[in-house]
């Protein structure tokens, strides 16, 4: 049996849970026998940490227990544990709970040959949002390196700033990352000693939560893909690049126009590939191209055909360029031993399976032989699944047949039913809507499990390819099901009518299809409350 879930036990161990909700930080002490993490606030405390650094956020975090232990407490109290340890200055730090939106932070930079100065300057803007029309300037850490030619952290001695000349070496050693706070609706810092123009690697770590703007190139960008020893930075600069790759190349197919790749991206994912030294989970994150959901977002008028069109055609020209890479890659990071979780095993997982997935992207035999070989003879659920996925990208005989076979042995677990409903709705084959009505006369398939209604119908409506479907085939079925829903479970049916709430991002056409099966929905007699409140609300947007 595969071992797909796995609960991390802590016996006897105390676990601390800090929890923040809206302005309040609960403190509370438990035995658990399972580990639970809070995201909400993370990024915000993380800062702390940025700004103080590691010894300087335990001090605070020292003195908070000793003040609060056991109580119910502030924001204001957390933040007042942290400064006051340290004697920080931390002016400006709490309009990040005060104040609502994303801080938009613009860059630019000068680089003077003569004095060997080297100037960065930060400009931030707290967008105008519902109630809160001004807003002021807050306290952002920004983590920054500078990189030569050569790709090499430059070393920072010092660093000019608001009139005063601020050491960043530490016992005369010089430092690779120093933190500048932004505090003020524009700020300059100069460094000194900069022998040649660096290439900024800006917001190392995700030092802030914010929208950042600079004035780095392409050039640049492909530099610290293939450079930068900040693996956040090294991979966002694939993801900006990537982004800013799959726009051109989409404004290129609505003209007609033949699509190219530039030979720089791929040979920064070929440098990241190759390098031994970087975290295989990195690697796996770090050549994954940007959703289509998340291109469509950044176009005025969204045009799934476009983007899929595009994305299929960068992943099939990187299998293609980086075929002996990615083969390497699989054959390196298989493994028939025993399932084991852990992040050397699961970082190896992940790898491997990118990398299959992006050969599997175009048809050919060798590959398929490949794939079928990882599906035979994987021993867990994750390397078993992801060959499956990468087999099913191409309609055939090859994938019915594997479908069949995954189902005859994983009938019996309806979870890894729900994967294997959801793996086939999302498909971007051709179509696709048509198997998906065959599917809802499924054995397995239940319109009156909302589980395994996310999973399919759920899953269906996340393919840019079907459910947006040029011909309306896509809403016109999600239209009939809404319908069919909402007489069994209204608060699902009224989930699956959500899909439905952007229908204004697109062409007129779409926008024609997806009115009228709103306006079909609002029409039927008897509808329930929770459908009708999105259905129209969606109509009305």
């Amino acid at each position: 049996m595969f071992q797909g879930c796995v609960t991390i036990s802590f016996h006897r161990m105390l676990v601390l849970l800090l929890i923040q909700y809206d302005h309040i930080l609960i403190l509370r002490w438990t035995t658990s026998t399972q580990l639970l993490f809070f995201k909400q606030g993370a990024e915000v405390v993380r800062m702390y940490k940025t700004l103080l650094g590691s010894q300087g956020f335990r001090r605070g975090m020292d003195l908070y227990f000793k003040r609060h232990d056991g109580q119910a407490v502030t924001c204001e109290d957390f933040y007042s544990a942290m400064r006051d340890a340290n004697d920080a200055d931390f002016a400006n730090f709490l309009l990040w709970y005060s104040q609502a939106g994303t801080p938009s932070v613009k860059v630019t930079s000068v680089y003077n040959s003569e004095a060997k100065t080297y100037t960065l300057k930060f400009s931030q803007e707290v967008p105008a949002t519902p109630g809160q029309a001004v807003k002021e300037p807050m306290l952002i850490p920004v983590a920054v390196g500078l990189l030569d030619s050569s790709g090499k952290d430059m070393p920072l001695k010092s660093v000019y700033h608001d009139g005063m000349l601020q050491v960043v070496s530490t016992d005369g050693q010089p430092a690779y990352t120093t933190v500048l706070q932004i505090k003020k609706k524009e700020e300059e810092f100069v460094f000194s000693e900069i022998s040649e123009r660096p290439v900024p690697s800006l917001l190392r770590g995700y030092s802030a939560p914010i929208r950042l703007d600079s004035d780095l190139t392409d050039n640049h960008l492909f530099f610290l893909l293939a450079h930068d020893s900040d693996e956040f930075n090294r991979w966002e600069a694939g993801q900006v690049l990537a982004r800013n790759l799959m726009l051109s190349l989409v404004a290129d197919f609505q003209q007609n126009k033949p699509l190219a790749l530039k030979a720089d991206y791929v040979h920064g994912l070929r440098s990241i590939l190759s390098d031994t030294s970087l975290d295989k989970e990195f690697i796996a994150k770090a050549i994954t191209l940007p959703g289509a959901g998340e291109i469509m977002d950044m176009m005025e008028i969204a045009d799934p055909d476009a983007v899929h069109a595009v994305r299929s055609f960068i992943r099939k020209h990187l299998a293609s360029e980086l075929k002996a890479e990615f083969l390497r890659t699989v054959e390196n990071n298989r493994s028939s031993d025993p399932y084991v979780f852990d992040h050397s095993n699961m970082s190896r997982r992940a790898l491997k399976n990118v990398a299959l997935a992006y050969l599997a992207s175009f048809e050919d035999t060798q590959i398929t032989e490949l794939a079928l070989n990882e599906y035979r003879t994987a021993t867990n659920m994750t390397d078993q699944f992801a060959a499956l996925a990468a087999l099913v990208q191409n309609p055939g005989k090859t994938r019915d047949d594997v479908l069949a076979d995954f189902y005859g042995k994983w009938k019996h677990d309806y979870l890894v039913v729900n994967k294997w409903f959801a793996l086939q709705a999302m498909s971007d084959i051709p179509g696709n809507v048509e198997n998906v009505r065959k599917l809802l006369q499924h054995p397995g398939f239940d319109l009156r499990n909302p589980n395994k209604v996310y999973s399919l119908i759920g899953g269906f409506c996340g393919s840019p390819v079907n459910f947006h479907a040029k011909d309306g085939s896509g809403y016109k079925f999600l239209g009939e099901i809404v319908v069919q829903l909402d007489k069994i479970n209204p608060q699902v049916a009224s989930r699956m009518v959500s899909a439905f709430s952007r229908w204004r991002r697109y062409d007129e056409t779409r926008q024609a299809f997806a009115k009228a099966q709103l306006e079909m929905i609002m029409s039927t007699n008897g509808l329930s409350e929770n459908v009708f409140e999105i259905a129209s609300k969606s109509l009305a947007a």
